[in-house]
C-alpha cells in the first residue's frame, strides 16, 4: 500500500470557492479502483493550510490516478485559486493494525 500525506496552501480568502472544485477531486479519487482513502482537511490553526491524506492498493492504482482526468481539473484549477506550497510525501506501508 502506498500512503500519501501533506499539505497544500492557499489563501483562505480563497477557501470558499476551492471547495466545490476539492469535493470533486475527493469524489472523484475516491470512486477510483484500488483508492482505499482520500481526504482534505482544514488546518484548525492556520487558515488555508490543507492537511491531505490518500491511501492506495499500489503503484498502479496511483498511476492510474495522476493520469485521471479529474486529477487534470483539480490541477488546472490552482493558478486562480492560488494553490501552492505543495508538500506531499508518498510512503510505502504494511496492512495497518489496531493501536
Amino acid at each position: 500500500m502506498l500512503l500519501i500525506v501533506g499539505t497544500v496552501r492557499l489563501p483562505a480568502t480563497n477557501l470558499k470557492r476551492a471547495l466545490p472544485a476539492m469535493r470533486a477531486m475527493v469524489e472523484a479519487s475516491r470512486a477510483e479502483v484500488g483508492c482505499l482513502e482520500y481526504g482534505y482537511a482544514q488546518d484548525v490553526l492556520v487558515p488555508g493550510l490543507i492537511h491531505v491524506k490518500e491511501l492506495w492498493s499500489d503503484q498502479a492504482a496511483l498511476d492510474a490516478h495522476f493520469a485521471s482526468s479529474h486529477i487534470q481539473a483539480w490541477r488546472a484549477a490552482w493558478p486562480a485559486l492560488e494553490i501552492g506550497d505543495r508538500d506531499l510525501r508518498v510512503y510505502d506501508v504494511g496492512a495497518p493494525r489496531s493501536t
